[in-house]
């Protein structure tokens, strides 16, 4: 098989052919067909998040095969795997933990530490074959097409887990959508699929005018602080913002558009740290909170609604598997619109 590894922090991958692993008890091996390209995969390549005030957490290794938005054909099946048949073609849930641990038990995979998560812990997508240690994690995608599919491994089930961290809204209760990249996209669309009318706010606007192309009818340019208080002013403050980027300016931004009782739900990995004083948390009874992907209860939902065509789809560039690393590149240069998607052909 083929894959394309890490070497040093931030160096090209490297091509690496070796044997292809055969299926052991429950797994199944999977041959890839396409692999999106997430900003997650950015930071594990360069090897470090940023923490804000010169601060880095080291997360990379050498040796890594990134990729987490995965759908492929199963070609190989453990002596005791069940649930799957040779030819099935399949969308691969990543998050995977022990199985063991309180968060597993929970049925929050997805929040096991260290956990197994394919593209992080364990060899993913940038490979043209994967090991899936059970047929659980194997999800029909209906009709939609192969690259659009794999998207919603990641990209989609990040935005469907952030939007359920909602709940219930109300007449009056705006949303804001902090970031029109592959995953705003995204929310944008399950947003409108769940019966939502989001407020959607980018620094780009080329992305602003992407996303009024699928529907949205309230747009702003985030670089003009100005705007927050126009939210504000036009809506009473929003009752949720999901921040897609994560960034100081964007959480400073998102928290300037919540009226007393909203919430911060912060998503995005770009980097930083937050400030703040702790007397205004109780005065405006506010609320910030992590949502970091999805478990596979959330990943069943996400797939029914896909499957029933509910959800829009988002652009798709596709490129071949082996411009793994110049994929990487452009997405860190932000000169990607939607989802890259690898496809092994």
């Amino acid at each position: 098989m083929i894959s394309y590894q890490t070497s040093a922090p931030g160096a090209p991958l490297i091509e690496v052919e070796s044997k292809t692993p055969e299926p052991e008890g429950s797994e199944v091996l999977i041959k890839t067909i396409a692999c999106g390209v997430c900003h997650s995969d950015i930071h594990m390549h360069e090897g470090v998040f940023d923490l804000g005030g010169g601060k880095q957490l080291e997360v990379g290794r050498e040796g890594m095969v990134l990729g987490h938005e995965i759908f492929g054909e199963v070609i190989a099946l453990g002596p005791d795997a069940q649930d799957a048949e040779i030819g099935d073609r399949r969308v691969v849930f990543p998050w995977i933990g022990c199985g063991e641990c309180a968060a597993c038990k929970r049925g929050d995979e997805q929040l096991c530490t260290p956990g197994c998560a394919l593209g992080i812990a364990h060899a993913g997508g940038f490979a043209d074959h994967v090991m899936v240690p059970h047929s659980r994690y194997l999800f029909d995608k209906g009709d939609v097409m192969d690259s659009l599919a794999a998207t919603y491994a990641c990209s989609g089930l990040t935005a469907y887990g952030a939007l359920k961290k909602i709940g219930k809204l109300h007449e009056g209760d705006d949303i804001v959508i902090i970031g029109a990249g592959g995953v705003g996209m995204m929310a944008i669309q399950i947003a409108r699929a769940l019966g939502m009318d989001p407020i959607v706010v980018d620094i780009d606007d080329d992305k602003l005018e992407a996303a009024r192309a699928l529907g949205v009818n309230r747009s702003y340019n985030s670089s003009e602080l100005q705007t927050a208080k126009d939210i504000r002013q036009t809506t009473g403050g929003a009752y949720a913002a999901l921040d897609f980027v994560g960034a100081e300016a964007s959480v400073s931004y998102g928290l300037g558009c919540l009226r007393k009782g909203g919430m911060l739900i912060i998503v995005g990995l770009y980097g930083g740290s937050l400030t703040l004083p702790i007397p205004f948390i109780p005065m405006n009874a506010r609320i910030i909170q992590g949502s970091y992907v999805g478990g596979l209860e959330d990943m069943a939902e996400l797939m029914a609604m896909v499957r029933e065509g509910k959800i829009a789809p988002i652009q798709i560039t596709e490129r071949p598997l082996k411009e793994a690393n110049q994929a990487l590149i452009d997405l860190k240069a932000g000169n990607v619109r939607g989802r890259q998607v690898l496809i092994n052909a």
